[in-house]
């Protein structure tokens, strides 16, 4: 189980993928903040208390990857999964530049993304 007040932040503009990803996450006993999109995230989100990041890579206004960038340039080092319907490998390079530990194709398999929450530091 995490620590007291840290969560795992999940952004997604898509209401009904969020929604599922939560509810799995949650039946899991893992704390979770979501959030529609990459503005709402930085406008609401306290992100000291985040353990790590599950990212929707294709959202309007901001990119999960614009996103990705904007936090590393910020010092935020907490873990990102980013989860994109085309991984190309110019995504993919991209992602490896922001230290971003994996991509996933949309949806994600659960037990992929149960075992990106499992390596997360408490």
């Amino acid at each position: 189980m995490q620590a007291e007040g840290r969560a795992i932040a999940l952004v997604d503009d898509d209401a009904a993928v969020r929604d599922s990803m939560r509810f799995l996450l949650e039946i899991e006993g893992h704390r979770i903040l979501d959030y529609a999109s990459a503005g709402e995230f930085l406008d609401e989100c306290d992100l000291n208390k985040v353990r790590g990041l599950i990212l929707d890579h294709h959202m309007p206004l901001m990119t999960g990857l614009e996103l990705a960038a904007q936090l590393r340039d910020h010092g935020h080092q907490f873990p990102i999964l980013l989860i994109t319907g085309s991984p190309s490998p110019a995504i993919v390079t991209r992602a490896a530049e922001l230290r971003i530990g994996k991509v996933l194709e949309k949806p994600p398999l659960e037990i992929d993304l149960l075992a990106f929450v499992q390596s997360l530091p408490d």
